[in-house]
């Protein structure tokens, strides 16, 4: 299994926990990119899909307007320090926090049954 990745865009050094089995990265809070973008980037980056061919929507998973105004900054202009949300997206477990930290965790293997002949 691939142990880092090139960030994607919005996040920073997006790398894979071996001993944790999960992907982890920090969103980009100053950055252009929204945490939706991030996101969607990371994923099609874990689970090699092309998100440009229409292979992937957030939409199915979360709506990433209702995602963005969590993370959005409070109306007094200040930073959120706590809070998160979970969903599962293209089978992976995505574990989003206020702060920026993103783990995305891959799916679990299924063990496979025998075969009688």
């Amino acid at each position: 299994m691939q142990t880092d990745f090139s960030p994607a865009d919005g996040t920073t050094d997006l790398q894979y926990d071996q001993p944790n089995d999960r992907y982890v990265f920090h969103h980009d809070t100053e950055g252009t990119a929204t945490i939706t973008t991030t996101i969607v980037h990371a994923l099609a980056s874990i689970a090699d899909t092309d998100v440009s061919q229409g292979e992937f929507s957030l939409y199915d998973s979360v709506d990433p307007d209702a995602l963005e105004r969590i993370f959005a900054t409070k109306a007094d202009g200040t930073d959120r320090t706590g809070g998160h949300v979970a969903f599962t997206a293209l089978e992976h477990e995505v574990y989003v926090y206020a702060n920026g930290d993103v783990i995305i965790y891959p799916p679990a293997e299924t063990p496979r049954t025998p075969t009688r002949n």
